[in-house]
């Protein structure tokens, strides 16, 4: 079983982090619906609680997203008792851990022709040192879902997901630094 060390605040009013002492998920992966659970105990056993809205997995945490209407205290003890009876034997890293990345990327890039493979592979190293871990500690984390000329489009996880702040102000904080260190013409866009 693992226990909850902490619970965090996020950026986003409508988000909790939850720390635990053991892995939950090895890489990352998001959930956006029950039906997406499926075949993952514990993100299915979260997904029951009344209010919860989407997951985000991030090794030793999780972020749980609640709608607006959900009673915070209620989903804080729920998911707190749910985690805290977890057992994870294997299951942390088997159901999707194939798919699971260390970045949380899920784009296919060998689609793309050398130039902007080598693009992509300075764009991640820039989004490995600097931007995810920055998001992770916030609940969040965002996955690559293309690269079309200069135009980097990113989709936010977890707490970013549903962020205001992540909408605006961290995109424009992503796209000004890849800009000073890969190249100064891309774009980042949310999708």
């Amino acid at each position: 079983m693992v226990q909850v060390q902490s619970i965090q605040p996020t950026p986003n009013p409508n988000a909790f982090k939850f720390v635990v002492d053991g892995v939950l998920y090895a890489g990352t992966k998001s959930y956006a619906t029950a039906a997406e659970a499926a075949g993952h105990d514990l993100a299915e056993s979260l997904f029951a609680i009344d209010g919860v809205d989407t997951l985000f997995f991030c090794d030793r945490f999780v972020t749980v997203s609640m709608k607006a209407s959900a009673d915070w205290r209620f989903v804080h003890e729920q998911a707190t008792r749910a985690l805290e009876s977890y057992q994870p034997e294997g299951e942390a890293a088997a159901p999707g851990a194939a798919e699971a990345t260390e970045d949380g990327g899920g784009f296919d890039a060998s689609q793309l022709g050398d130039s902007e493979r080598a693009l992509l592979e300075r764009i991640d190293e820039v989004l490995d040192d600097r931007i995810r871990p920055a998001l992770a500690g916030d609940g969040g984390g965002l996955e690559v879902v293309g690269l079309d000329g200069k135009t980097l489009q990113i989709r936010y996880q977890g707490a970013c997901g549903s962020c205001p702040s992540s909408i605006a102000g961290t995109l424009m904080a992503i796209q000004n630094m890849l800009q000073a260190e890969v190249d100064e013409e891309l774009s980042v866009v949310s999708v």
